[in-house]
């Protein structure tokens, strides 16, 4: 008679019964003692198999049960090790991660698994993550306390593991590295963070803010978070990421939203934030004086200047730069964002002030309208200035989105409107700004349905 050979069993994902919840706990939990793992959750696992190997010892004798009673064989490919999944808040171990070093470096977070929701372990463990103990317990912290406990990891060249525990607690992996960071109560995972986080535009997001994608169908395949730094450029295609990967922790300029699955990862917010400075990679300076810029100006603020406007639609202004020598370019462009405002005379004058700086720094104001078209018998331009990014905004109603709709319409872009367009900003409106931008050859963040200076240019030309 053939002898069974008895193994564990995998608890399926979707599985609500007892023992495949049983089963996903001592799995996110049962690393052994010696990596940082909870001695009770260790000893419940190794009971579970010994009971198994004890059915072969009686049935197959003493060579079997030992094979049965040893630890699991460990993995030997780390970055192909379990990530953890979770349903009703139990987490399990699933497949592998992928990611693709076409897509950016060989080492990225694509491929450095996580372990499941878990207590701080080592110096200060106290009690089980808020995402166990019921509702997110929050933290007041600031963004610069944010970023500058990020650059601790990254000064002391962490080592990435999802089974071991940095001096303070945190798990060396993406999400410890962000509980860390945003100095939660436990080891959250990709699956936890959102609910420490409000959700929010990409356009949005300020140095503290996390990237995060979580593939709830698979969570193995690919789920990671990056800690937000800053933009590196005023086309905000790539900003300054901080994160946990192999094989250690890294501080260093990313396409957005990542190399892999950019497309779907979410940004977000931490709620427990309070007012204070931005830190070092803060995107926002304050005004530094009429005396930085002008004839003879030569200094970082003028370039700050000229990448700023080129945002709001004076890139046309530019040959070259924008540079930190001002010149003629920085001066016109500065006119034109100033006039968009409604501002004459010495309000005019091309030199930034106060207000002129507050309006850039903030993104708020209307944008430099679009070059071109040809006069009609009103004087007006066939080309509408156009009216500030903040008019296109899920909440907004106003007649900037009435002209939009039905230019899109009259364009062929018009396939979302069940109904309208109206004055209202909808989904719908986004949707078909969308495909106007797509189909001009835009991807990523430059087809995000939101229309800007050029889209707006494009789309009345």
């Amino acid at each position: 008679m053939t002898v069974p050979a008895f193994k564990e069993y995998v608890p399926a994902i979707d599985c609500t019964c007892a023992g495949c919840a049983v089963q996903r706990r001592t799995a996110a939990a049962g690393l052994p003692t010696r990596d940082g793992g909870h001695p009770a959750a260790h000893g419940a696992r190794r009971a579970m198999v010994l009971v198994t190997a004890a059915g072969v010892v009686l049935s197959a004798g003493l060579a079997e049960a030992a094979g049965a009673a040893a630890d699991p064989a460990p993995v030997t490919d780390p970055g192909r090790a379990a990530d953890a999944a979770s349903v009703n808040g139990a987490p399990a171990v699933t497949g592998a991660v992928s990611g693709s070093a076409e897509d950016g470096p060989v080492e990225t977070g694509a491929d450095s698994p996580q372990g499941g929701p878990g207590p701080l372990q080592g110096a200060g463990a106290s009690g089980p993550p808020a995402s166990q103990a019921g509702a997110p317990a929050l933290r007041q912290t600031t963004r610069a306390d944010i970023i500058n406990r990020a650059k601790k990891w990254v000064s002391a060249q962490v080592p990435y593991s999802m089974e071991k525990y940095w001096s303070d607690g945190y798990r060396q992996d993406c999400s410890g590295y962000v509980s860390m960071a945003w100095n939660l109560t436990g080891n959250e995972w990709t699956g936890s963070l959102a609910t420490y986080g409000t959700r929010i535009a990409r356009e949005e997001l300020q140095p503290g803010d996390i990237l995060l994608f979580h593939n709830p169908a698979d969570p193995s395949k690919g789920s990671h978070v990056t800690i937000f730094g800053g933009w590196t450029d005023y086309t905000h295609t790539h900003y300054t990421a901080y994160e946990q990967t192999k094989p250690h922790t890294r501080k260093q300029t990313t396409p957005m939203a990542y190399w892999t699955n950019s497309g779907s990862y979410v940004a977000y917010r931490y709620k427990g934030l309070t007012s204070g400075s931005g830190g070092s990679d803060s995107t926002k300076t304050l005004f530094p004086g009429a005396g930085k810029f002008g004839a003879g100006a030569n200094n970082a603020y003028v370039t700050r200047l000229g990448r700023m406007l080129v945002d709001r639609g004076g890139k046309r202004f530019y040959k070259v730069g924008p540079g930190p020598v001002w010149g003629s370019a920085d001066r016109l462009a500065t006119q034109a964002f100033q006039k968009a405002q409604g501002w004459k005379g010495k309000e005019a004058d091309g030199l930034p002030g106060p207000d002129t700086w507050r309006l850039l720094e903030n993104g708020t104001g209307h944008d430099i309208p679009a070059a071109g078209g040809t006069a009609g018998r009103d004087g007006s331009t066939s080309v509408p200035a156009f009216p500030g990014r903040g008019y296109f905004r899920p909440g907004q109603s106003n007649s900037h989105v009435d002209k939009l709709g039905k230019q899109l319409v009259k364009k062929g872009y018009g396939k979302y409107y069940l109904s309208g367009p109206s004055p209202r900003w909808t989904e719908a409106d986004r949707r078909n700004v969308e495909a106007f931008q797509k189909a001009q050859g835009w991807r990523g963040t430059e087809a995000d349905g939101y229309p800007g200076p050029e889209t707006w240019r494009r789309l009345f030309a």
